[in-house]
């Protein structure tokens, strides 16, 4: 087995359990919750088949579905986020998208700030929104979204902070 899929795999499977035993029992301020198992779909090698990452973030979204019994909608937002992320990096990263040179161990801190900001609160505005589900609570929805946003930015950028390696 290749050893960028194993890291992969095991990626996966830590985020998934971190965000069903850890993260998925936190209630910051009663209602926030971090969701952190995006940042398997924000770091995700840009390299790689898109198909197979479009499935791979079905199959997270998924999982946290299944232990959260969500029915359906943390797979529903990393679907599409999944699937707007080649325009988002396109947008942020330009010809280094285009040359598939990204990595983001080595991206400065604003553009990976920018990058991380921008899937988070899509992700988070299309959960808030399924989860809530009532057009007459719009405000609580962006509420929700905002604070939990923010909260999961925080972990994500830590996370990637942590975990990645610095190439010099």
């Amino acid at each position: 087995m290749n050893n960028s899929v194993l890291k992969i795999i095991l990626s996966f499977i830590g985020l998934v359990l971190l965000q069903v035993l850890v993260c998925s029992n936190m209630n910051f301020m009663g209602e926030i919750n971090p969701f952190v198992y995006v940042v398997f779909v924000l770091l995700y090698p840009v390299i790689n088949n898109r198909l197979l990452f479009i499935f791979t973030s079905f199959l997270l979204g998924y999982t946290v579905d299944i232990f959260l019994d969500s029915g359906g909608v943390h797979a529903a937002a990393s679907v599409a986020i999944a699937y707007i992320r080649p325009l988002i990096l396109k947008f942020l990263f330009g010809s280094a998208y285009d040359y598939q040179s990204i990595k983001f161990s080595t991206v400065e801190f604003s553009r990976r700030l920018v990058y991380f900001l921008l899937l988070i609160v899509i992700h988070h505005l299309i959960l808030f929104s399924l989860v809530i589900f009532d057009e007459t609570k719009t405000v609580l929805i962006l509420q929700q979204a905002l604070y939990s946003s923010v909260f999961t930015l925080i972990l994500c950028l830590l996370f990637s902070s942590l975990f990645s390696r610095k190439e010099t």
